[in-house]
């Protein structure tokens, strides 16, 4: 229980928290932050107030603390494990709305900072299932944010910035945005830190734009993937933001600039856990950085396909988490769960999609164990 302390007893709006909750069975660690006043009878007079739960000798933190400190003082507390979020939290809801996302999002208590740059896939002409503008505009206006995007590098609609500004316009997402190529003026080189796991990539090329936001909102559309067996944030921070140049070595696993084809189906999957950590260790692993997908008209096919088959899993829901490994994991299980997902599971398994998690997971991008936290109830 934190809280800023006042002459030694907690600010008084800490008060209606603590008469308005139950604390029963529950172990509480009061501490408090200040530049002069120590923690004082702030705990004592809080464990009166709740009248139940186990509470414990406290700490005052001063202005000047270091998270060091912190993560050494939570380390050093004998915490019970029951009823602790087991991995990382990802948020659920039912309601695949413009309201439900927004609802989802706000669930993460995550405020961007700076120049906010809203990821997402504009969708292959003329039939894919990408994200509609009315589902996602209270989320780009919320956060004030730039819609960005990344030219193909495998032809279509999108391979060039004005064609693919064209698209952007004709699917309705320049109504409710500034819209932004990021690879428009080319590629920036971000390094790939496998934290003592053997990398296939040692940097990657994301557009030369990336670097004029400071914090980014990633908008993926969970399905189906011919080559990476499915596509979800992972494949959105790597493949999705990746330059012409840059998606070509990811695809073969860094052995050609100028083409996405040919390439080792372990590498590819290895090389997009290895792009999509580069992005999260330059943005902070979750301090400027955050993932929602949405559940819905799931198809085999991708939002880069322009003619997908048709969807086998329809509403599913819509999923929130500071954590791309964790986000990914969930909504596999949700989809294998789900009725129709026969088809969808067989295509991850035929190109081995698991294994982009189990490699994000090695190399420290996030965790595949996940609590689920559905925000509905």
């Amino acid at each position: 229980m934190g809280y800023p302390i006042w002459w030694g007893i907690a600010a008084w709006p800490v008060n209606e928290f603590i008469t308005t909750n139950d604390f029963t069975g529950k172990t509480v660690i009061p501490f408090c932050t200040s530049s002069s006043s120590g923690l004082g009878q702030s705990g004592g007079l809080l464990a009166q107030m709740a009248g139940e739960g186990d509470w414990q000798e406290g700490r005052r933190f001063s202005s000047g603390v270091s998270e060091d400190e912190v993560r050494e003082w939570v380390s050093s507390l004998d915490l019970p494990t029951g009823g602790q979020v087991n991995g990382s939290a990802v948020y659920f809801t039912s309601d695949i709305s413009s309201e439900g996302m927004l609802a989802v999002f706000e669930a993460l208590g995550w405020t961007p900072t700076g120049s906010v740059a809203v990821k997402l896939s504009t969708g292959e002409p003329p039939a894919s299932n990408y994200l509609r503008p009315e589902l996602i505009e209270g989320v780009v206006h919320a956060v004030n944010g730039t819609i960005v995007e990344c030219n193909t590098a495998y032809g279509g609609s999108r391979t060039e910035t004005a064609m693919h500004m064209q698209v952007a316009e004709d699917h309705g997402f320049t109504a409710i945005a500034n819209v932004d190529i990021l690879d428009a003026d080319g590629s920036m080189e971000l390094p790939v830190d496998g934290e003592g796991a053997d990398t296939v990539l040692s940097s990657n090329l994301v557009g030369s734009h990336f670097a004029n936001y400071d914090s980014y909102v990633v908008l993926s559309h969970f399905k189906g993937h011919a080559m990476a067996g499915f596509g979800g944030a992972i494949k959105n921070i790597s493949i999705g933001l990746g330059s012409k140049e840059g998606k070509c070595l990811i695809h073969t696993g860094g052995r050609s600039h100028t083409s996405p084809w040919g390439g080792d189906q372990t590498a590819f999957t290895e090389s997009m856990a290895e792009a999509g950590k580069s992005v999260s260790d330059y943005l902070g692993e979750g301090a400027r950085i955050v993932y929602i997908s949405v559940l819905n008209n799931i198809s085999i096919d991708c939002d880069c396909d322009g003619n997908p088959a048709k969807p086998d899993i329809h509403d599913i829901g819509i999923l929130a988490s500071t954590d791309p490994v964790a986000i990914d994991q969930a909504a596999y299980d949700l989809c294998k769960a789900a009725d129709g997902s026969e088809s969808l599971m067989r295509r991850i398994d035929q190109q081995n999609g698991l294994h982009t998690l189990e490699h994000a997971e090695e190399i420290g991008l996030g965790s595949r164990t996940y609590t689920l936290v559905n925000i509905d109830e």
